[in-house]
């Protein structure tokens, strides 16, 4: 019988060797969002995120307003594909046509702007439809999505964008998350389906890690980068105050 420790084992080691091979082979990928995030911020311009999908929609919210993370960062919080709204009407809105798009365009961005992406999978119609209009607007784009993922899905599943796109293939910079198929990666015996996801563990390292390296980069040039403290640590709130003016009106959801 597998006990808890046994278990935990087996899934920190899934999570530990997904987040290496992050880690290991997207160094290059990371770099060059990073300059493109650095040049937004030297010229006190917004990072824009978007996380259209259910569970995909925590990964806008994991850079947004974070203690250690960039002031700079402006998350769409959009309803209709989070999950407070209902899971399955998530899943159908993600998969409506024209309703990226729809966001997006309502979403105020500029040529010139950097919307990053975010979808585990990389597919859905919402997600394609938003990386699509914010090209035809001029905004320069990041997609941190699994390549593996997207490619591995067939080109008539139902969640598809009509045009059979990745968001690798639609995006200026791509950034891949390796999530495996299925998000899932312990098998239990006793249990048919595979359990444990770890594509919030792929996608909250990536992004902490672009903000990091963005970070970096900005000091290198020798721009200190306003940065959130925590408001719950001691002096956060007159830490963060100092700023709130610069960013109120201009971040949507602040």
């Amino acid at each position: 019988m597998t006990d808890a420790a046994d278990l935990g084992a087996t899934y920190l080691a899934r999570i530990t060797a997904l987040l290496e091979r992050i880690h290991g082979e997207e160094q290059a990928s990371i770099s060059k969002a990073a300059s493109l995030l650095a040049d937004q911020i030297a010229a006190d311009r917004l990072i824009h995120i978007y996380g259209p999908g259910g569970h995909s929609n925590l990964a806008s919210q994991e850079v947004f307003f974070r203690a250690g993370g960039l002031m700079h960062v402006s998350a769409i919080l959009d309803e209709g594909t989070m999950l407070s709204g209902g899971a399955l009407r998530s899943m159908a809105m993600e998969r409506t046509p024209g309703y990226g798009r729809i966001v997006i365009e309502n979403a105020g961005l500029t040529p010139g702007d950097v919307l990053i992406l975010v979808n585990a999978y990389g597919i859905n119609t919402a997600l394609i439809d938003a990386a699509l209009a914010a090209g035809a607007l001029g905004v320069r784009t990041i997609g941190v999505s699994s390549r593996g993922h997207a490619d591995g899905t067939a080109a008539g599943h139902p969640a598809r964008h009509p045009s059979g796109s990745n968001l690798h293939d639609v995006v200026d910079l791509h950034i891949d998350t390796k999530v495996p198929i299925g998000d899932a990666v312990v098998e239990l015996p006793g249990v048919t389906e595979k359990i444990g996801a770890v594509s919030t563990f792929a996608n909250a390292y990536t992004l902490n890690w672009l903000v990091q390296c963005t970070i970096k980069e900005l000091t290198e040039r020798n721009i200190e980068p306003p940065v959130w403290r925590s408001g719950n640590a001691p002096g956060g709130d007159e830490a963060n105050r100092k700023f709130l003016d610069r960013f109120k009106g201009r971040v949507h959801s602040l």
